[in-house]
């Protein structure tokens, strides 16, 4: 059971994740449509955003690998 545990919690950590980037890059994109002379500062906080999207499903997927071989 803690196999199938580790893997759904990487599974959604990783689906998590790559919505939450979508998110982003969605709104950066609809910024740099409607403001073109703004595209430098949404693309540096999108540089930004990402990666802290990114950080809790890193997270999760380290736990879930820790589930998976202790369990």
């Amino acid at each position: 059971m803690t196999h199938l545990a580790a893997g759904i919690a990487a599974g959604l950590a990783a689906l998590g994740g790559a919505i939450g980037v979508a998110i982003i890059v969605k709104a950066v994109l609809e910024g740099v449509a409607r403001q073109p002379e703004q595209r430098g500062p949404l693309q540096t906080l999108m540089f930004i955003g990402a990666p802290l999207a990114e950080a809790v499903p890193i997270l999760a997927v380290a736990l879930a690998f820790i589930m998976y071989f202790l369990g």
